[in-house]
């Protein structure tokens, strides 16, 4: 699989959850952000309102909740990764379960997109989007 740079799938037992999160935060973003857009056009504000909505701690965590009978054995065990890894720091507005169910979603859409699961990470990315409501 070509990521965005053409550049080969890293060796995956080298990442850690939080590299795995890292690249996530920015593909679930994007899906974000592509999914609103499709909606025509708005003020960037609201663009940006919308979007928070959907990609903050506690969305992302209720997603995950929402999400999680339907992911296989593997991306479950992803996902278990993403939410039992250390994290650094919590950010003083969230909560720190939210905060790790949104690492462990955020490492299940890196994964998903450096192993070239792009089209299950949409899927599961509209999935989400119909749990939020």
């Amino acid at each position: 699989m070509d990521t965005l740079l053409k550049a080969p799938c890293p060796d995956m037992r080298r990442m850690s959850a939080l590299d795995l999160a890292f690249v996530g935060d920015g593909v679930y973003d994007l899906l974000a952000r592509e999914y609103l857009l499709q909606e025509g056009p708005s003020p960037v504000k609201k663009l940006h309102v919308r979007k928070t909505a959907l990609v903050c701690c506690k969305a992302q965590s209720r997603a995950l909740a929402g999400l999680w009978e339907g992911l296989s054995q593997e991306e479950r065990e992803i996902a278990l990764r993403g939410r039992n890894a250390h994290v650094g720091h919590v950010p003083k507005n969230a909560d720190v379960a939210d905060y790790h169910g949104a690492t462990a979603l955020e490492a299940l859409f890196g994964w998903l997109y450096l192993i070239g699961g792009i089209d299950r990470a949409r899927e599961l990315f509209l999935l989400a989007v119909e749990v939020l409501g």
